[in-house]
């Protein structure tokens, strides 16, 4: 008898279009205008390639700038993804949207965190499929690489103070609050400063920072 098909979590990553110095504006000193805007680029794709590979459900890349950017439209000609604009507001109601959008459970993750795999995503995934209300990934660096819900969590978004060591915990005591059930998987490190640029030279990473080079 064939096992059912698995239940499909939908999948969104948030992306800022690779324009030189306007993003990872921190590893500029280190890196330059170009150099950051080239690394940025190449973990969006790593990040695109790891979703698809883990084939939980539809991917969606939700872009800012809304104007195509050519990054985006090579990626979504190269993988099976769809575009969507990020809506205007903070970063909470950016994060917020792809979960409205959807027609049942949500991942949402950012592109800062290369060490985020495809075993990661089916892993989050499968917490969800278990019936919890929410799974997270805390980053080291107190904030979160991944975050999903069976449904809208508007409360879990509202009115954070984004880009503290403290969004970790303030999001714990919003989902405890909302006696909501989650799980938290081992956290991870992303690329946000240029102290974190020393994890990203190994064989692993290197691809990344010769194109910054």
């Amino acid at each position: 008898m064939a096992s059912a098909t698995p239940e499909p979590i939908a999948l969104a990553i948030l992306a800022k279009a690779p324009i030189s110095g306007a993003v990872k504006t921190r590893l500029i000193p280190a890196l330059g205008a170009d150099g950051a805007a080239a690394v940025h680029a190449r973990l969006i794709e790593r990040t695109v390639a790891s979703a698809c590979s883990a084939a939980i459900g539809p991917v969606t890349l939700w872009v800012t700038p809304a104007a195509p950017h050519d990054c985006f439209t090579a990626l979504a000609a190269r993988y099976p993804i769809a575009l969507a604009a990020q809506p205007d507001g903070d970063l909470g109601a950016r994060m917020l949207a792809p979960c409205a959008a959807a027609d049942g459970p949500t991942i949402v993750i950012g592109t800062d965190c290369p060490v985020l795999t495809s075993a990661h995503l089916c892993e989050a995934a499968d917490v969800l499929r278990e019936g919890n209300d929410a799974v997270v990934i805390p980053a080291e660096d107190g904030g979160y690489v991944l975050i999903g819900s069976r449904r809208p969590q508007p409360g879990l978004f509202a009115g954070m103070t984004w880009s503290t060591d403290t969004v970790m915990v303030e999001t714990r005591r919003r989902l405890a609050h909302g006696g909501l059930a989650w799980r938290e998987l081992p956290s991870l490190w992303d690329v946000d400063r240029p102290d974190d640029l020393a994890r990203l030279h190994t064989k692993d990473f290197g691809q990344l920072m010769k194109l910054s080079e």
